[in-house]
């Protein structure tokens, strides 16, 4: 929530004539299926051109996260007041230490 209200802040939310939103506010009623339909719905928009979506939420749909190969939107986990980043749970920053053949 504190996430979106800095984005809002800042002037990068949107809601269009037709009521519909370029984010969305996850809370503690907010199911992982509902996170699922979110994501999909942002990344097949054509007027997208990247998600941030915070680590801790992003770790609720790690699968579907993991499985997404789209170059466009770009996908970015980014930390929360409450949750710090953790690298190794950041789909980016696997992906980029398998293709420089980086090991632990």
């Amino acid at each position: 929530e504190d996430t979106v209200t800095g984005m809002l802040l800042a002037g990068i939310g949107n809601v269009d004539a037709r009521r519909s939103s370029n984010f969305f506010v996850v809370d503690s009623k907010t199911t992982p299926g509902q996170i699922e339909e979110v994501f999909t719905r942002f990344t097949t928009r054509n007027d997208v051109a990247v998600v941030l979506i915070n680590q801790y939420i992003a770790t609720m749909i790690r699968p579907l996260i993991d499985a997404y190969e789209s170059t466009a939107p770009a996908i970015l986990e980014i930390p929360s007041k409450e949750h710090p980043y953790d690298p190794e749970k950041d789909a980016i920053h696997r992906r980029t230490k398998l293709l420089l053949g980086i090991r632990d």
